[in-house]
């Protein structure tokens, strides 16, 4: 599993028009991306890994002063551009697998304390954000 962490001082996801999740406070935005392997170690890992990762002002975790995150699935994360000019994304896992991969991770934060926004799986989404720092993380899940 891959996730880049953004601290934001406000971020909102829309779908034909329409906000999905948003916040207007400081938070983080977290671009999801799932690959093959990843199963219910990978998302408890990354569920508790953004929670408590010490991001936000003055070292403090999600998990310290609960701000909100928002969660956008992102198969481009496993996108490989290595070689040619064309982007390929075998190392994303298909939407079967993915989605509710995505779910979990979204449930468990939530489970953990989390106020969780979400993006709409699969949509053609806007993101959008106010970066903070600006700081930017990407995480990948043990195997």
């Amino acid at each position: 599993m891959r996730a880049v962490i953004q601290r934001v001082l406000g971020a909102s996801v829309a779908v034909d028009g329409k906000i999905v999740g948003a916040f207007e406070e400081p938070g983080l935005l977290v671009y999801l991306g799932v690959t093959h392997e990843d199963g219910p170690t990978e998302i408890a890992w990354t569920a508790r890994k953004v929670w408590e990762l010490r991001l936000l002002r003055d070292e403090q975790s999600a998990s310290d002063v609960g701000v909100p995150i928002l969660v956008v699935s992102q198969f481009t994360l496993y996108g490989e551009a290595r070689k040619g000019r064309r982007p390929t994304w075998q190392a994303a896992a298909p939407g079967p697998v993915s989605e509710p991969a995505y779910d979990a991770v979204c449930a468990e934060l939530e489970r953990l304390g989390a106020r969780v926004e979400r993006g709409v799986f699969g949509a053609d989404m806007r993101v959008e954000s106010v970066n903070d720092g600006p700081v930017t993380l990407i995480l990948e899940s043990p195997k």
